[in-house]
């Protein structure tokens, strides 16, 4: 495993990008699946076009394999949403497609969680092999004539799985011996990108606390009819979660952000989703106070296009792809 430490670089504490650098490793997510969507050949493509009067040449159609709404394929996409929802928790933005930052202190718990998830996507495959023939059947009436026995591969095995590792983004060593000039300006090259994560992770934290401050606000109010709306635990503890994410992951770039999400975790300490409905006062207040710091926090809030500091690269043609971005 290779993480982002660069020795030969002091420290500076107070700079937010050579912090992360010297903290956090790359880390890159693969998912391997199944791709159950197929375009229709030419030749039906004419069928379907003389049956809609229409010219073939003009029409893009497709078909699944299977129906993606049987238990045993659910269960696989359920996996699959949980570990690309595990992943963007646990990690902070790149500028790499692909690739995300981690504390290096929680790859050993990363590690562990997504070999789990590997264990749970196998039983699932095995799950969908045991009802293979079942769902081919359903397809085969499902489609009629478009139904082609060669899209099918003889059973669900290798098919589905979660792979990870932690490519290096400094430059190569060999570099400053071969190359000192070409070295400098991908050290250079390599610093412009982590100040680009920094500036990433805080927009993304402050997108995400204006998202749960808005949804809380708004919950805390009333309808058309001067009614109160529903509220559910949740809209509670979804932010108490992103404080604890907000702790773990902060780059401390911002005073300001840091400030505005210590006011908003003062304002709901100790505060049980059960009071906010009980109490008319207390909703009415949290509500205010959380609007003031929403106002507060959009000034934080920028459009600003992302920086283009890396170059693009081919897409590829496998089906294996990350879970997140």
């Amino acid at each position: 495993m290779t993480t982002l430490t660069v020795p030969d670089i002091p420290l500076d504490t107070d700079d937010p990008a050579q912090r992360l650098r010297r903290t956090a490793a790359a880390v890159r997510v693969m998912l391997h699946w199944w791709g159950v969507h197929r375009a229709l050949s030419a030749r039906q493509r004419e069928e379907l076009g003389t049956a809609a009067d229409a010219d073939s040449r003009f029409l893009t159609a497709g078909k699944k394999l299977i129906d993606v709404r049987h238990e045993a394929f659910r269960r696989l996409t359920a996996i699959k949403t949980r570990i690309g929802s595990y992943w963007r928790g646990a990690t902070l933005p790149y500028v790499e497609p692909g690739v995300r930052l981690i504390r290096q202190s929680d790859i050993p718990a990363f590690v562990h969680a997504l070999g789990g998830f590997r264990d749970e996507l196998t039983r699932a495959e095995a799950d969908l092999n045991a009802a293979y023939e079942e769902v081919q059947a359903d397809a085969r009436r499902r489609l009629g004539r478009l139904y082609n026995p060669a899209d099918y591969p003889p059973e669900v095995r290798g098919l589905f799985g979660v792979e990870w590792d932690f490519p290096s983004v400094e430059p190569p060593g060999y570099l400053m011996r071969v190359a000192p000039e070409v070295y400098e300006e991908e050290r250079q090259r390599v610093a412009a990108r982590f100040d680009e994560a920094v500036r990433l992770a805080e927009q993304a934290f402050a997108a995400e606390f204006a998202r749960l401050l808005s949804h809380l606000a708004e919950r805390l109010g009333t309808d058309g009819q001067g009614q109160r709306k529903v509220f559910r635990d949740s809209a509670v503890n979804n932010l108490t979660e992103f404080f604890g994410k907000f702790e773990r992951l902060n780059v401390r770039s911002s005073p300001e952000l840091d400030d505005l999400v210590a006011q908003a975790q003062r304002l709901v300490r100790g505060l049980t989703p059960q009071e906010l409905r009980d109490r008319d006062g207390l909703r009415r207040h949290v509500a205010a106070e959380m609007g003031r710091v929403r106002a507060q926090l959009e000034g934080l809030i920028t459009d600003a296009p992302r920086r283009r500091l890396v170059r693009a690269r081919p897409a590829s043609n496998g089906e294996g792809h990350a879970a997140a971005h």
